[in-house]
């Protein structure tokens, strides 16, 4: 049973995502009568006494890692991803799991698991940001960059930020059930779940690669969605044979043709959703989709939600009905 939490906290952790698992688990609710049970929240860090924050505040912090020896969950608050994690963190990490406790980090927390080797051949998340060097300096690590958490076995990572609570909220529901998750989030003032996935925050810039000819085409294709973009037109604007082409193509962007220009007709429809009026018929003609259950289809596949709960997402009570 989910009882105990222990938060571990290292220099320039971020006090905002340490927050989240706050609010969730620190305070105490057990007297409202929605069946919230009282957990018993601590923090606990390498050498305690006064840690500094990243926002330049910092926490006195009175009890040391053996505060965790014996917690349900221990969450590694995020922190700066640069500096080195002391053994005796790694150490606490690595044991809790072993003993199978839950093992949670909340953004950046997850470069200390992965430093740990409790990620290795194992799915798991950051902030979007840092997915990249998570990825590159951990190779054994399965990144997905899109989504706001994810559980693997007794690990859970999640991403930048808010996914914090998705991320507390989820083991609250796997742990206690819905109902008591549900009267957290109500309590909170926030969804129990939320659609989608960390993908439809993602900004994603129109790449360089560093040869003229393809980067110029991009950009033609970009400004040019709405028109259909036969690998043998591709080919011929930039003078290649189509062979040569798609693979130099792939070479480039890491995707077919026809893969990149859908995840760009995605983008287009996700700033025409944010920035519009248009309906989802006219979104999916300016977008180059044509019919607006081509849109829906692919931006389910790539963005994890529909065109309605983004625009609800992004414009709230400005958005109009679609």
């Amino acid at each position: 049973m989910l009882r105990k939490v222990a938060v571990i906290v290292v220099r320039d952790f971020s006090i905002f995502e340490f927050g989240t698992a706050f609010e969730v688990f620190g305070i105490d609710r057990s007297h409202r009568g929605t069946g919230v049970p009282a957990f018993e929240f601590t923090v606990c860090t390498p050498i305690p006494g006064q840690v500094a924050m990243k926002s330049g505040l910092s926490m006195n912090i009175a009890n040391g890692l053996d505060a965790a020896e014996d917690a349900d969950l221990v969450i590694m608050a995020p922190y700066g991803r640069d500096q080195d994690i002391s053994d005796d963190v790694l150490a606490a990490l690595r044991s809790a799991h072993a003993r199978g406790a839950w093992v949670m980090s909340i953004c950046s927390g997850a470069f200390a698991l992965a430093r740990a080797g409790l990620l290795d051949g194992r799915r798991a998340t950051t902030h979007w940001h840092y997915s990249g060097e998570l990825a590159a300096r951990y190779p054994a690590v399965i990144v997905d960059e899109n989504v706001l958490y994810v559980q693997d076995g007794n690990l859970i990572t999640s991403a930048g930020t808010a996914a914090g609570i998705d991320a507390c909220l989820h083991l609250v529901r796997i742990e206690l059930g819905a109902a008591v998750a549900t009267a957290i989030a109500r309590d909170m003032v926030v969804p129990p779940h939320r659609d989608g996935g960390q993908a439809q925050y993602i900004d994603r810039p129109l790449p360089s690669c560093g040869f003229k000819p393809m980067d110029d085409l991009l950009r033609w294709m970009v400004e040019n969605l709405q028109l259909e973009h036969s690998v043998n037109d591709l080919a011929a604007r930039v003078h290649m044979s189509p062979r040569t082409f798609a693979r130099r193509f792939r070479a480039e962007t890491g995707a077919t043709p026809a893969a990149w220009l859908n995840s760009q007709r995605v983008l287009r429809a996700q700033e025409l959703l944010e920035g519009t009026e248009l309906n989802i018929d006219e979104i999916a003609r300016e977008a180059g989709f044509g019919h607006s259950v081509l849109l829906r289809h692919h931006f389910a596949k790539v963005l994890d939600t529909s065109p309605q709960s983004y625009r609800r997402t992004f414009r709230g009570q400005f958005a109009e009905a679609i």
